[in-house]
């Protein structure tokens, strides 16, 4: 059953005695940070990891904001003396584990254990497609050769070869991903820099690891295809955590299926002209094949609509995807499979001369099989689409990894070996899972993730955040507002943000629900500061990237900068981390509803439907709460925090299903009227003029 804070300990078992002494007033966690304070619901979750680790078997927590959640999982991990796998949503918080917590916290409880961080190979230099880079076609203008030859400089001295450690490269430079490798193109131990290379050496210390640190793509990208290391790591582990679990479902369907793209036709159209050029010039029309290559990519864009015609992600229910014209569509892919074919022959007659050949062959024939699956029938349980923007994807996905949960990793956990081979520990108890949050599920059994991740039987627990919200933030929802279906809501939206955001000198975050709503608000927004002379910078996603954008928010107005107002949408509404008064206001443009013409929804949509059941109340409510707890909790991040969360949405006041989603909020302070939304930032304009601390609702 599950179990919340108020909830009571239970004894704790030999490891539990020793995690909870770290954790109490004059622990070792007191002593080495004299700013530590205990709290209880740290306490509570680091005794059920302990106790999961113990006996085995999966345990699900829900800890609120402020919990200490990493610190929680961590010390029951290094004391257990058990090899662990750690999996998180983001780079960035790989890095943050990596590079100061779990040293932190080896250096306090004085244990040695070798930590190793893990990434995918686009996150890796590829030393040898970096000496091709120079030659490559695509390395075209002054700018892109810069940016090469500032890679070249870095690699002389860099030993682990993560990009992340490059500063000032733009993580969407079209330099990237034509100097590190992927799947396809790796020739692994046949390439002639395999000695050196990046990934390899990560795999390396990855299996020599006590700790390995990986993330929720690499985790799940090798289960799908065990090429990653992953894979061999899992069976040697008694304890598999994943922080960050709400973003678990998404990701594993993203992998677990398959996906056709025009940029793996035009880079595999590039390495065959290359290779080809290289090791067998003059036995075959290289140049020809590669132009064939192109020209057919190109037609079977043109024909779905790839240069903005059409909508940019389409359902593909049929023979065809949603609004193409089916003869035509078959055309352009039977033309495709007809090069890709002809190409891929001409490089298997010469997959002997060198591993770069013997590699293209390979990914031709992986081509062809994906081109071959995608003009078939789309298998029960899944569901395909087209996406169009910035290229052609073709993707077919698990509607929920339920049941690769249950038989591919679950399992491993109960039986000595599963279907695939991987064992479980021979002896002791069987595999720990821990899965934890801030934000996974609306109701006391987590079900909105629970149910989607397989995970029914698992123990759940509940910590609430410590955090006093109703001294500490106000909630605002604007009555008299136009509806979100009216064109004058976004200007609304605007307007509001713009009078709150002068009134607080930036320190403003809008979060928007599309990309359509966002370029809305910013340009309104623009012309509501310029129409009263309020001097600040309006920070736009997709104009700087998005590390640029964090930072330069959080700076605020330091130094001598104008105060900021970031406008965002779905990429920003988690994990985006702001303590201090850089944040005091989150506004939320309106309910984050799952999109009704988005392919996956409508098919889960169809499912709850054709079972009986009513999709909006079981799928679309749990699925928008979530959100909404996800982007409400941009606002407090710790205790001396202040701010105001607004919700521009009516519907919350007038329809019934309002009050359920204003429940799954943290209890905050409601301001009933835009007077008492006035005084509100009044007040927190003032406590950040004289730097108090004191609480600012009267």
């Amino acid at each position: 059953m599950p179990q919340d804070s108020a909830a009571p300990l239970s004894s704790p078992s030999v490891l539990g005695a020793v995690v909870e002494s770290i954790f109490v007033g004059d622990g070792l966690l007191a002593r080495s940070d004299p700013l530590y304070r205990p709290r209880a619901g740290q306490v509570q979750m680091a005794l059920a990891v302990s106790g999961a680790i113990e006996s085995g078997g999966a345990l699900v927590v829900e800890a609120g904001t402020g919990v200490g959640k990493t610190y929680a999982y961590l010390v029951p991990v290094l004391l257990s003396g058990e090899r662990a796998l750690v999996s998180t949503a983001t780079k960035a918080l790989q890095d943050q584990l990596c590079s100061r917590d779990i040293p932190r916290l080896l250096e306090i409880l004085g244990i040695p254990a070798r930590i190793a961080l893990l990434k995918g190979r686009s996150s890796y230099l590829c030393l040898h497609r970096m000496a091709l880079a120079r030659h490559d076609m695509a390395v075209q203008g002054a700018q892109m050769l810069r940016v090469l030859a500032k890679i070249e400089d870095w690699s002389r001295s860099t030993r682990s070869g993560d990009l992340s450690e490059l500063t000032g490269l733009d993580e969407r430079s079209p330099v990237i991903p034509l100097v590190t490798s992927t799947r396809d193109n790796c020739q692994g131990s046949q390439c002639p820099s395999a000695k050196e290379c990046h990934v390899n050496l990560a795999r390396r210390e990855a299996m020599a690891a006590d700790v390995v640190v990986v993330n929720h793509h690499l985790f799940f990208a090798d289960v799908a295809v065990r090429e990653s290391g992953v894979a061999e790591l899992l069976p040697s582990v008694r304890v598999v955590i994943f922080d960050e679990a709400h973003q678990l479902s998404d990701t594993g369907v993203q992998f677990l299926g398959m996906q056709l793209t025009s940029g793996q036709i035009q880079e595999f159209a590039r390495d065959v002209l290359a290779a080809g050029l290289q090791h067998a010039r003059g036995f075959a029309d290289w140049l020809g094949l590669h132009a064939a290559l192109e020209e057919a990519a190109r037609r079977w864009s043109a024909v779905a609509g790839a240069d903005g015609t059409m909508p940019s992600r389409r359902g593909w229910w049929h023979g065809a995807p949603e609004g193409l014209d089916l003869p035509r569509w078959q055309a352009a892919m039977a033309g495709l499979e007809q090069v890709c074919a002809q190409a891929q022959n001409a490089v298997e007659a010469f997959s002997e001369v060198a591993p770069d050949m013997a590699r293209l062959a390979e990914r031709g024939a992986a081509l062809l099989l994906r081109l071959s699956r995608f003009q078939g029938l789309c298998p029960e349980g899944y569901v395909r689409w087209l996406e169009a923007g910035g290229g052609l994807r073709l993707v077919e996905s698990p509607l929920d990894i339920a049941e690769a949960m249950r038989t591919r990793l679950l399992a491993t956990a109960q039986e000595a070996v599963d279907d695939d081979g991987w064992p479980a520990p021979a002896r002791g108890p069987s595999r720990a899972w821990v899965f934890t949050s801030a934000t996974l599920g609306h109701d006391a059994e987590l079900s909105w993730f629970v149910k989607r991740c397989g995970l029914e039987g698992a123990r759940i627990l509940r910590v609430e955040s410590p955090f006093d919200y109703s001294t500490q933030a106000g909630f605002f929802v604007p009555k008299d507002f136009p509806s979100p279906s009216d064109p004058q809501h976004g200007p609304a939206v605007a307007a509001l943000a713009a009078q709150a955001a002068a009134t607080l000198g930036g320190r403003t975050l809008v979060l928007t629900t599309t990309l359509r709503a966002l370029g809305v608000i910013a340009s309104t927004l623009r012309e509501e500061l310029a129409k009263h002379g309020a001097l600040l910078e309006v920070l736009v996603q997709g104009e700087w990237p998005k590390r640029r954008l964090m930072e330069r928010f959080r700076a605020g107005a330091a130094h001598g900068q104008k105060g900021c107002i970031l406008i965002a949408s779905m990429g920003f509404w988690e994990g985006f981390d702001v303590p201090g008064d850089a944040l005091q206001l989150v506004v939320i443009d309106k309910l984050p509803f799952p999109p009704p013409g988005d392919p996956l929804v409508e098919a889960r949509t169809q499912r709850i439907e054709a079972a009986g059941g009513r999709a909006f109340q079981t799928y679309a409510l749990p699925e928008a709460a979530v959100a909404l707890k996800q982007g409400a909790g941009r606002l407090i991040r710790r205790e001396s925090d202040h701010g105001i969360l607004v919700v521009c949405d009516p519907r919350l006041l007038t329809k019934g299903y309002g009050k359920r989603l204003v429940a799954v909020l943290p209890p905050m302070r409601r301001l009933e009227t835009p007077e008492s939304f006035q005084e509100a930032l009044q007040a927190l304009a003032e406590i950040t003029r004289t730097s108090t601390k004191d609480p600012i609702w009267s």
